[in-house]
């Protein structure tokens, strides 16, 4: 199926893409693996012993910045 979006307004696509997304939640297919839960499991119990660290939005620019 080709839909003609080259046509379509900048609005239409929006709400055709919104329309998609609604679709395909609770799908089967959508499912997330079992390590993804697995994975938040672990961090949050960091976050809850106070074991995690965060950084400011800042902090995260300027170390991307020493990387480039």
């Amino acid at each position: 199926m080709e839909i003609p979006v080259h046509n379509m307004s900048i609005a239409e696509k929006l709400n055709a893409m919104e329309q998609l997304w609604t679709s395909m939640q609770g799908s089967p297919e959508q499912s997330l693996p079992e390590w993804h839960g697995e994975l938040l499991s672990e961090r949050q119990k960091r976050i809850d012993s106070g074991d995690a660290s965060f950084s400011t939005l800042d902090e995260v620019k300027d170390r991307l910045d020493r990387t480039i």
